[in-house]
Parts: structure tokens; C-alpha cells; sequence
């Protein structure tokens, strides 16, 4: 039965079940059971529960990456940051097993590190519309990163559910606050959180 099963098949089994159950629900007795074959049949494409769970975050690197490229194409600037951003928390909601599997770890070797590449280089595109120094350019994708994946977090764990405005009016405000901010980006490391003060 092995011989007949593909890697999409072990993908589509494993993001459906971390759709529905969480990645704590996606092991090799549910992804057999989910595709009618006894557990010995997955092992001879992943050696174990680690390695398909490494398959499925590759799957959901590639998935964002190329929903980023279509998202992103043609556009800059505000436009462009906007469309990164929404993108990042459609995927969330549509695919939130994926959404998580995003966020672990990727051994080197696995395709997932090609796709997390494609990633980093469509956010620098986006970020290079910013009078942001080169030299500064990791902090900023790191910052975007953080802001955007951070709200999704708080907004799936139900953060925004208790209280007014709702949870799309604040997106769009802190997208906003995000550009002003990129486009504001101070030119030295100098600040009042890193200078001496005299007294």
C-alpha cells in the first residue's frame, strides 16, 4: 500500500487533521487512519511522526510563498504591505493547522527552507519601498513578521472577541501605524533606548 500512496496524499491527510484537531492531532496512527492504510504503510515516506510533521511545514511554506508571490505582484508600498498582511491572515483562518505548522523550526535540507527563502525575499521587496538603511533591512522583516503573526496569534485565541472597535477596524489601523512607521524608519541605531543620557 505504501507504493501507492504520494506525498500529496500524506500532506492533505496531515492538513486536514491539523485543520481540524491541531498538529497535537496529526500522528501516524491518525494519518493512516485518515487515509485507510495501517500506520507501517507511512514509513516508507517519513521515518516518523517528526517527519511528517516536517513534511506539513514545508507543505505550508510553499502554500504561503506562492500565495504571497500572486498576493504581492505589481504592487508597493502601502498596497504591497497590505496585501503581504492580509494574506498571511487569510491563510490563517482558511488553513489554521498550516498557519501553525508554519512555525516550527525547519531542518536544513527539507524543501521548506527554499520556500522560507522565497518568503524573506518577497518581505524584503516589500520593506525596500521604505527608506529603510540595507543594514537595517532584517530588523524591519523580523519586526513585520512579529507584528503580523503576533495579532493573527492574539486574534485566534479570541484576544479581540470582548470588546469595541472590531477586530478589522483595529487590522487596518495597526497596518497603517505599520507603513507610517516603515516610512518613518530612523536612520541611525541612536535612540533614547540605546544613547547615554548625561545628567
Amino acid at each position: 500500500m505504501a507504493g501507492r500512496l504520494s506525498e500529496g496524499d500524506l500532506e492533505r491527510a496531515a492538513e486536514a487533521i491539523a485543520d481540524e484537531q491541531g498538529l497535537d492531532g496529526v500522528t501516524m496512527s491518525s494519518v493512516a487512519t485518515r487515509l485507510g492504510v495501517r500506520p507501517p504503510s507511512l514509513y516508507g515516506h517519513v521515518a516518523d511522526r517528526g517527519g511528517l510533521l516536517d513534511r506539513l511545514s514545508a507543505h505550508a511554506l510553499e502554500r504561503l510563498a506562492d500565495d504571497l508571490s500572486v498576493a504581492v505582484a505589481g504592487r508597493s508600498g502601502p498596497a504591497a504591505l497590505r496585501a503581504f498582511a492580509d494574506t498571511h491572515r487569510t491563510f490563517a483562518r482558511r488553513s489554521p493547522g498550516l498557519w501553525a505548522a508554519l512555525h516550527r523550526p525547519v531542518p536544513p535540507g527539507s524543501p521548506g527552507v527554499a520556500a522560507g527563502r522565497r518568503i524573506s525575499t518577497l518581505t524584503a521587496a516589500i520593506l525596500r519601498a521604505y527608506p529603510i538603511p540595507d543594514d537595517d533591512l532584517v530588523h524591519a522583516i523580523r519586526l513585520l513578521g512579529a507584528a503580523v503573526n503576533g495579532w493573527i496569534a492574539l486574534e485566534r485565541s479570541g484576544g479581540f472577541a470582548h470588546s469595541a472597535p472590531d477586530a478589522d477596524a483595529s487590522w487596518t489601523r495597526a497596518l497603517q501605524a505599520l507603513d507610517a512607521l516603515f516610512d518613518a524608519w530612523p536612520t541611525t541605531a541612536s535612540s533614547p533606548l540605546t544613547k547615554e543620557t548625561s545628567r
